[in-house]
């Protein structure tokens, strides 16, 4: 269970356990800035007008790299 859940999926994409948390918390950050950038244009529609999209759009490419 513990290697299924903690070891096996790292392995799968060839990174150690800390190498793909590393990997994850660099998209889970920028993903939070995104979101609180939305709530914000939300809010008031003059703030914020292209910032998550662009940090979206930046991710979408990193990821597509990796997986080239």
């Amino acid at each position: 269970m513990f290697r299924r859940l903690f070891l096996s999926h790292p392995s799968s994409v060839g990174e150690s356990y800390f190498q793909h948390q590393r990997v994850a918390l660099s998209f889970a950050l920028p993903l939070l800035g995104a979101g609180l950038a939305a709530l914000a244009h939300a809010a008031v529609p003059g703030v914020c007008e292209q910032t998550a999209g662009d940090i979206v759009r930046k991710l979408h490419r990193r990821l597509d790299n990796r997986q080239a």
